[in-house]
């Protein structure tokens, strides 16, 4: 998605190596014009899938699933980080790290709204390490429901998430692949 590529080459900011921040067009401040297109481009990509609900984990993907969600005309489903006190004591729960925030976290789907009948598409923002994508992967898997595939937004290929997500024979389609952050330079591939 070329016109991502122009704001990615813009507007980020090469942390380290590894690190790309991303907060002026997707993870703090959200373009809407930008959003709904990334949004139609993954309804694009998924049309031929019966979806039946995007899902997302909270908080960063929620602006893109909701685009490809209102795309799609399904609902958006997405998993909380945090237990509230009217939280599902029931819900589908799995423990994953957060490469960015140095933290684990627990992230929870109630069974009620994710169930053998749904067929979904999990949109991201970025996959690096791929930790929070295999736990909602997992929570997809116990619930029953049919996985169409993964839409992310920046996939950072040079880090191991989507390829061993990949192997497992699960449909990846990025709007955005980088190859690598050496140098201060971003590296599309």
């Amino acid at each position: 998605m070329e016109l991502l590529k122009e704001r990615i080459l813009r507007e980020a900011v090469i942390i380290n190596d590894d690190v790309l921040k991303l907060d002026a067009l997707l993870n703090h401040q959200v373009d809407p014009l930008l959003t709904m297109e990334m949004g139609r481009e993954f309804a694009r990509r998924f049309a031929e899938d019966p979806i039946t609900k995007v899902i997302t984990v909270e908080s960063s993907g929620i602006p893109v699933a909701f685009a490809a969600a209102l795309a799609l005309n399904v609902p958006l489903l997405f998993a909380r980080r945090k237990k509230t006190l009217i939280a599902d004591p029931d819900a589908l729960c799995e423990r994953v790290p957060s490469f960015t925030k140095g933290i684990v976290t627990d992230i929870m789907v109630s069974k009620q709204f994710l169930t053998e009948d749904d067929t979904v598409l999990f949109i991201d923002d970025i996959i690096a390490n791929g930790d929070a994508a295999r736990g909602l992967i997992k929570i997809i898997e116990r619930s029953g429901a049919k996985l169409a595939g993964l839409g992310i937004v920046v996939e950072k290929s040079f880090q191991a998430g989507a390829r061993t997500i990949r192997e497992q024979g699960i449909r990846i389609e990025s709007l955005v692949r980088i190859g690598s952050l050496e140098g201060g330079k971003i590296r599309f591939e």
